[in-house]
């Protein structure tokens, strides 16, 4: 006999589960709203490394609320053997998976906290991008492995999946080798995320070029990364492709970068004014690091010859609009003041050769 039915309340079971079921959630909403008054008035202002904290347990804290208020609600619900049965189980499972949520929230403040203190933002990066890019990628990849144990766990408490489970493994036939070949990109994309954090072959923040496009990784996930195009695109590449594909990687060991000009000449330039010009230029910009400055003939073809400048910037960002810049100066340069070093195009009339050709060789 039921606690309701003992003070002399009569109603259809059905009825009763259901109004003890919503007087229990009722009663888990009051409460956290309570709580959360309670958190952001008193103890907030007193400590206020509490307000993230608050913020980020807010669904948490009503979970274990609502399982509290259902588990001490429950006697008054006239249930059956059966359903008691199921709801103990259910109670089990969620106070498993209560804990596995508290695990990745704790686990992701303490990584939120310590990331902290990288300024990702300040113009030598470098450190603070190695250490971000592992946080985030271990962050995810610890988030994944505390859920799939927490939900694991959670399943094996009722005896109906549990005996599936055990009959699958026992069988491991056809079904668990498709089961496994389904599932080798997403975990090949798994450990692919464990071995760049662990090795680093591209950060937040590096500047790649993969397939023709230039951007920056702004994002790694679990399974992916994300690269923002210089035109404000985006360029989703999967984790596995950084292993399995050569790129290129500007910002591997500095953010400093060498930017490249290609300049296409003819014979009669002058090389020794150019470069001096080229230096004069550079120290008109505040783009210019100080530190690299130089132009050298890399090649030479029947029509033109080709001159290449290097000069340094502090980032990528700066070495491209360098660049520009140095272009652009250097082909005013040229037509303005060597416009014989201009690329022109040589042909010769078939007619006029052949008669210069006879006058040649007439006599006299």
């Amino acid at each position: 006999m039921d606690i309701l039915q003992t003070i002399g309340f009569s109603a259809p079971r059905w009825l009763v589960v259901m109004m003890v079921m919503a007087a229990a959630v009722l009663a888990a909403l009051v409460a956290h709203k309570i709580s959360s008054a309670f958190l952001r008035s008193v103890l907030e202002p007193r400590f206020p490394v509490l307000g993230p904290i608050v913020g980020k347990t807010h669904r948490v804290r009503l979970f274990a609320i609502l399982i509290l208020a259902l588990s001490l609600f429950r006697p008054l619900a006239p249930l059956s053997p059966v359903a008691t049965d199921i709801f103990a189980r259910f109670f089990l499972a969620s106070f498993i998976l209560l804990i596995g949520w508290i695990a990745i929230v704790a686990i992701n403040i303490g990584f939120e906290f310590y990331s902290r203190q990288f300024q990702l933002d300040s113009a030598d990066n470098l450190a603070a991008r190695k250490a971000v890019t592992q946080i985030r990628v271990l962050r995810r990849a610890i988030d994944i492995f505390v859920l799939l144990i927490a939900a694991g766990f959670a399943l094996m408490s009722f005896d109906s999946v549990r005996q599936f489970g055990v009959s699958l493994f026992a069988s491991a036939g056809v079904a668990g080798i498709a089961a496994g070949l389904a599932a080798r990109p997403l975990l090949g994309n798994l450990v692919a995320g464990m071995q760049i954090a662990i090795t680093q072959p591209i950060r937040l923040g590096d500047v790649l070029v993969i397939n023709g496009n230039w951007g920056t990784v702004e994002e790694i996930t679990s399974t992916y990364v994300v690269m923002k195009i210089w035109d404000l695109r985006r360029y989703i590449i999967p984790l596995s492709f950084f292993f399995d594909t050569p790129f290129e990687n500007w910002t591997r060991t500095s953010a400093n970068l060498l930017g490249t000009v290609m300049i296409y000449a003819d014979y009669r330039v002058p090389v020794g004014r150019v470069r001096e010009h080229l230096k004069d230029v550079v120290k008109q910009t505040p783009l210019w690091d100080g530190k690299a400055v130089v132009l050298q003939v890399t090649d030479a073809t029947k029509d033109v010859i080709e001159l290449r400048a290097l000069v340094s910037a502090r980032s990528s960002g700066e070495a491209f609009e360098l660049r520009c810049f140095v272009r652009e100066k250097l082909i005013d340069y040229l037509g303005a003041n060597c416009p014989a070093a201009l690329p022109r195009l040589r042909g010769e009339f078939a007619g006029f050769a052949a008669a210069n050709d006879d006058r040649s060789h007439a006599p006299g």
